[in-house]
Order: structure tokens, then C-alpha cells, then sequence
């Protein structure tokens, strides 16, 4: 009896160990360590690429809004001759229409229209109840006033500093030191009034705009 209880032990070990997971050598452990170490390295190294080109393209788009206006502001302004206008308009920020407009004002008259860039300039009719072929930026070429014209005076008298200019935007009196800069006024086929750029000679002084 003591002889088949030891031999079914042997039997049960042996059945055991038949099913037990082979043993894992030192090596194999070294290698599933290492491969999960580079599949690790390879997870950090793309986070680390995507992290750097999401701060190079802010830093980018940064000293691109930084550095596009300083650009723009050593950029000479666009030569336009008598094309590329845009329409004159009033107060409202209405189109002004050159029939309504002459038919509302009198001979010599000059008055304020919304210009190029926005600047204030101004319309004049002529004796003839045209509209003459320029405008001119009523700020002053001193501290930059917007310089009125005073019809009991026949010229345009800065308030602020004294300085005083023709019907025709020339200097007559300092400290303004330049003309008022001109503008090409037009009458387009719809009948809007329209300014353009000034690139040719000043009539006023012979010389090249100072505003160009």
C-alpha cells in the first residue's frame, strides 16, 4: 500500500509539472525589459516633437502680428495717379453723389468729406458750379489739426498754432511748414464722387508731393 501511495504522488508531481509555465530566462527578461523601454522612449519622443512644433508655430504666428506692421509702416504707400479711388462720403458714411451735392452747395464752397484713408477732406466748387479737380486733407501739416477754412478770409486758419493756407492749400503762414496734401477728385459713371492718390508734381510748389 505504501508503495502505490508513493507512486500516485509521483504521478500527481509529475502531471503538475507537466502544465507549469516553462521558466522565463534571465535574457528573455532583458529583452521584453527593453523593448518596452523603446516603445516607451518612441510614445515620448513623438509627444515631444508634436509639443515642439505647436510652440514654433505660436511663437511664429506672434512675431508675425508683431512684426507686419512695423514692415507695413516702412513701406512707401501705393502710387495710384488717377485710378484705384474710392468714393468721398459724408458724415453718415454715405456715398456722396456729385449732382445732390453740387445742386446743395454754393459757388466757393468747401466742405468737409470723409477722404483717402479716411482723412477729412475738402470738396470745392468751383464758379462754374463744377467740382474742382482736386481735394485737399485738411490736417495740418503742423501738429495735425483739422484746419477749417474761413470764407470771410479766403483761406483755411489752423486754431490751434496760427497757421494759415491759400484757397488752394499753399502756405501762407507758419509754423505749418508743407502745403496740405491733394487729392485727385473725380466724378465716376455712377455720379459718386471719387478721391485717388496725388503721385505727380505739387502745381503749388513744382516740386514732388511730400505725402507720396
Amino acid at each position: 500500500m505504501k508503495l502505490l501511495s508513493i507512486a500516485s504522488l509521483l504521478l500527481s508531481a509529475g502531471s503538475a509539472l507537466g502544465f507549469a509555465p516553462a521558466p522565463i530566462s534571465g535574457a528573455n527578461r532583458v529583452a521584453t525589459s527593453l523593448n518596452a523601454a523603446s516603445e516607451e522612449l518612441y510614445i515620448d519622443q513623438d509627444r515631444r516633437n508634436i509639443m515642439n512644433l505647436i510652440l514654433v508655430g505660436s511663437a511664429g504666428v506672434t512675431i508675425a502680428g508683431l512684426g507686419l506692421p512695423y514692415i507695413y509702416f516702412f513701406l512707401p504707400p501705393s502710387a495710384g495717379g488717377g485710378g484705384g479711388g474710392v468714393s468721398a462720403k459724408d458724415a453718415l458714411g454715405n456715398d456722396i453723389f456729385a449732382e445732390a451735392y453740387l445742386n446743395a452747395k454754393l459757388t466757393g464752397d468747401r466742405s468737409l468729406a470723409q477722404g483717402l484713408k479716411g482723412d477729412a477732406t475738402y470738396l470745392i466748387v468751383k464758379e462754374d458750379k463744377t467740382l474742382e479737380s482736386y481735394g485737399l486733407n485738411a490736417v495740418c501739416t503742423h501738429l495735425g489739426c483739422v484746419v477749417p477754412w474761413s470764407a470771410p478770409n479766403n483761406k483755411f486758419m489752423c486754431p490751434c498754432h496760427g497757421s494759415q493756407y491759400a484757397p488752394t492749400g499753399a502756405v501762407v503762414r507758419g509754423p505749418a511748414p508743407l502745403p496740405l496734401a491733394l487729392a485727385h477728385c473725380d466724378v465716376a459713371e455712377d455720379g459718386k464722387i471719387v478721391f485717388s492718390p496725388w503721385t505727380e508734381t505739387d502745381f503749388r510748389t513744382g516740386g514732388k508731393p511730400w505725402w507720396s
